[in-house]
């Protein structure tokens, strides 16, 4: 059987958040198909020590100075950059409205919204170089909304899915191609964080393919935007990888 090649050998990539769960995913699926990798972790990183053809960076995602930095020593490392992939994210807590904060407000927003705005900026230059691609993580939840005390967070993936459709318009002059991952429900720390085991259970049965999904499940949907081959005429697009959750 033919394998298909999606020409991502030796290609310049970016993964932020690739500590574990989906960034880990994705990058080790990048280093298969042979590209050269900048992964960047935050606290530690984990699952990012064992990829090969990569350097690791750490940055503090909620600080635009270390956005921008961490984006620079990716160039430099690398020699230039074709794929930017905006993973880092988080809830940060969950939140009901009568206990929001200004300080909440800013803190979700920085590290899901402004973040990967800060980062496109910065590698836009050398995108530009490239004619590269840029693909952001969105959520299930910026379509659907998401459950009790993620409202924020939800919002900030909204903010990160129009993002991606306006930018694509801004940046196809330049010949750089913008899309979205928007997973659904994954098994990942995310949710041993922020949901309960019954919790996930009553949304398991809830999925028409009635599991949850793995951080292995979304390596596809990063590959197929990245490849020029496969993906080379998708821009403005969000690729929803739920399991069927979601049927837009």
């Amino acid at each position: 059987m033919a394998t298909i090649d999606p020409g991502l050998a030796g290609r310049k990539i970016l993964v932020t958040g690739a500590s574990r769960g989906i960034g880990a995913a994705a990058a080790r699926a990048f280093a298969n198909a042979g590209a050269h990798l900048a992964l960047h972790y935050n606290s530690e990183p984990g699952e990012a020590n064992a990829i090969v053809h990569s350097c690791l960076l750490q940055g503090d995602f909620t600080r635009m100075a270390d956005v921008a930095r961490v984006v620079e020593e990716a160039i430099d490392h690398l020699g230039g950059l074709d794929i930017l992939v905006n993973n880092a994210g988080h809830m940060v807590a969950r939140i009901p409205l009568d206990g929001m904060r200004d300080a909440d407000i800013d803190a979700v927003f920085d590290l899901n919204a402004r973040s990967v705005v800060v980062a496109c900026r910065q590698a836009l230059p050398a995108l530009a170089a490239s004619r590269g691609a840029i693909i952001n993580v969105t959520s299930i939840s910026a379509r659907a909304g998401g459950s009790a005390g993620s409202s924020l967070y939800a919002a900030s993936k909204g903010f990160v899915s129009t993002f991606t459709r306006s930018l694509a318009t801004e940046l196809a002059p330049q010949g750089i191609r913008v899309n979205a991952v928007s997973p659904g429900t994954i098994d990942t720390y995310f949710h041993e964080v922020y949901s309960s085991a019954e919790k996930l259970e009553a949304t398991r049965k809830r999925i028409p393919l009635r599991r949850l999904g793995t951080g292995d499940d979304c390596a596809g949907a990063f590959l197929y935007l990245a490849s020029p081959t496969l993906g080379g005429y998708l821009t403005g697009q969000i690729i929803e990888v739920n399991g069927g959750s979601l049927m837009p």
